[in-house]
């Protein structure tokens, strides 16, 4: 019987760190699904699906990870997941939404909010604080793919959201 696994691991960045965690999956005879990794400050941060068949699985893991945080300062956290894939072909509602402007508390609340009120799940966010270089000021950007209710009028939400980048001075794009 197959497993899931959902695991998230960060570390102080290094050269090193993912062929780290893949071995431990390698070596678990795991296959890695899904997965996000990236930078962050001085950090790298990862999330993973993984699935595989052992009965023991769960507790070989748990070992290994407890493992690298002893041997190689990486914190690992892993939690098994009763997953099904969602149905691919109810897909046609992905909108990409960019936000960009001027950093300041609250941009990532607001919109999240937004998008909730109206029944928007958000499938992915990412974002990023870049320092304009020639002012030096210090800009937002954000990118969403979020998945809109087939009963959601997209000039009503542009309306919406047209509303909230003139509150916070920011720009919101959706294509």
């Amino acid at each position: 019987m197959e497993h899931k696994y959902i695991m998230t691991a960060f570390g102080k960045d290094r050269p090193g760190i993912v062929a780290e965690i893949a071995e431990i999956i390698y070596e678990n005879k795991c296959n890695l699904e899904d997965s996000n990794m990236g930078r962050l400050a001085d950090e790298f941060s990862l999330i993973l699906l993984l699935s595989g068949s052992s009965d023991d699985l769960s507790d070989r893991l748990t070992r290994d990870c407890k493992r690298l945080e002893r041997e190689k300062d990486i914190y690992v956290f892993i939690r098994p997941l009763d997953y099904q894939y969602p149905d691919k072909k109810n897909n046609n509602n992905l909108s990409v939404i960019e936000v960009e402007g001027i950093d300041q508390t609250g941009i990532v609340y607001k919109v999240a909010k937004l998008l909730a009120d109206k029944n928007i799940n958000i499938e992915t966010l990412s974002s990023k604080k870049k320092f304009s270089p020639n002012t030096g000021t210090a800009m937002y950007f954000m990118e969403i793919s979020a998945k809109l209710p087939d009963t959601l009028s997209k000039e009503n939400l542009n309306t919406e959201f047209e509303n909230l980048a003139n509150e916070l001075n920011i720009d919101i794009r959706m294509r």
